[in-house]
């Protein structure tokens, strides 16, 4: 639906440059918006070929498996159904704390091999677990410690303090995710009492 909404827009924002006779505009900002995309991606690229670098040796070294300890006991918490050595649940936490570092790129496999693991749980049924609900609001809220796609976007468009957005991050993605636990929580035991698992 949104690839028709896409091409509906375009479609509708073309017709409406050869009317006024702005084609040379919106040429001009095909090309200029491509030069611009290439520019990011590949001053992207650098910053998150650092962090995942920093990643793995987070994980060769052992420190990332200590920092999922940590978390192990909360998230058990939010995903009471999901046995504790189960693979759903170190995707889980793999995928929460790429999410904390910003690495939305290496965490979106997780998710989706997170997700694959909690259907099969589920039964392989259409209809979505409680867990697959709030990894999905987890998810959707990502807590983030370091914004790290942010601040390398920032410094491609050369800000002058590219890592000032660290603090109102943390404390915008913080509130999301308390709210989007209790958001969760709320329509679990709603439906919890009008009996529907």
């Amino acid at each position: 639906m949104v690839n028709y909404i896409w091409i509906g827009m375009t479609l509708i924002g073309l017709v409406f440059a050869a009317i006024n006779g702005r084609m040379k505009e919106v040429n001009e900002a095909i090309f200029q918006s491509a030069t611009e995309a290439v520019t990011l991606c590949i001053g992207l690229i650098s910053i998150l070929v650092f962090w995942l670098g920093i990643m793995r040796i987070a994980q060769e070294s052992g420190l990332l498996d200590k920092f999922a300890r940590v978390f192990r006991p909360l998230i058990k918490r939010l995903f009471p159904e999901v046995p504790e050595n189960h693979p759903a649940m170190g995707y889980i936490l793999s995928n929460i704390i790429a999410n904390m570092f910003g690495l939305g790129n290496a965490a979106t496999p997780l998710g989706i091999k997170a997700m694959e693991q909690l259907k099969e749980l589920n039964g392989g049924k259409t209809s979505a677990s409680r867990s697959m609900i709030t990894f999905l609001a987890l998810n959707t809220s990502g807590l983030t410690i370091i914004p790290t796609t942010v601040i390398a976007i920032r410094m491609n468009y050369h800000s002058a303090s590219p890592t000032e957005i660290v603090g109102p991050t943390l404390m915008a993605t913080t509130i999301a995710t308390i709210a989007a636990i209790l958001i969760d929580r709320y329509f679990y035991h709603k439906r919890a009492r009008n009996g529907v698992k």
